[in-house]
């Protein structure tokens, strides 16, 4: 059995939405802090991506930010990090925080946490990754992702299999439990 280490974590930068989504942000991080897990995101002090920064270093997480030069003024970057990575481009960003993590957990967020979430079950179903990949479907945000899957199931597009590599959970409290024992995750390979 493989205990999970390191979280990472894909959620929005925009602090302008719900109070529900900075309520989980925080409460994600904290729950990973008191887990005593590392946590790897985006970087950023702003939005949701600073919110679950600060509540894990104050829970106790050992936390690493991956950002881009570009985007280091834009999100403006964590200054108390534990360590902040910068690349050159989005592809290394991703590459590194896929490496360094043991499971991944997708908040609400924008087209940036659509692109590594998709990315990472891409991965997973091409059986590149055998890591958990959990959707926090907090206010239901997830739904039309979901939706859109059993669309692609229906239309013929993906097979039904490829929607186990991924789980939706309603809050964060759903999280631990599924990355606990890693023995489980088994990618498909065949498509």
């Amino acid at each position: 059995m493989t205990e999970c280490s390191t979280i990472c974590v894909f959620c929005g930068s925009s602090i302008r939405v719900d109070q529900v989504y900075r309520e989980t942000a925080k409460e994600m991080g904290r729950i990973i802090g008191e887990a005593r897990i590392d946590l790897v995101y985006g970087g950023g002090r702003v939005g949701l991506m600073g919110l679950v920064a600060d509540a894990a270093l104050s829970a106790g997480s050992r936390v690493t930010g991956i950002i881009p030069q570009f985007l280091k003024e834009r999100e403006v970057d964590h200054p108390l990090l534990d360590e902040l990575i910068i690349t050159e481009n989005m592809h290394t960003r991703k590459q590194l925080m896929y490496e360094r993590a043991n499971a991944f957990v997708s908040l609400p967020g924008g087209f940036g946490t659509f692109d590594e979430t998709i990315e990472v079950l891409t991965w997973s179903q091409l059986g590149l990754l055998a890591k958990p990949i959990i959707l926090v479907n907090v206010k239901g945000y997830w739904d039309p992702f979901v939706s859109l899957v059993r669309h692609a199931v229906d239309e013929g597009f993906t097979q039904t299999k490829h929607t186990e590599i991924m789980s939706v959970v309603d809050a964060p409290a759903g999280v631990l439990p599924l990355v606990g024992n890693q023995t489980t995750i088994s990618p498909q390979i065949q498509i």
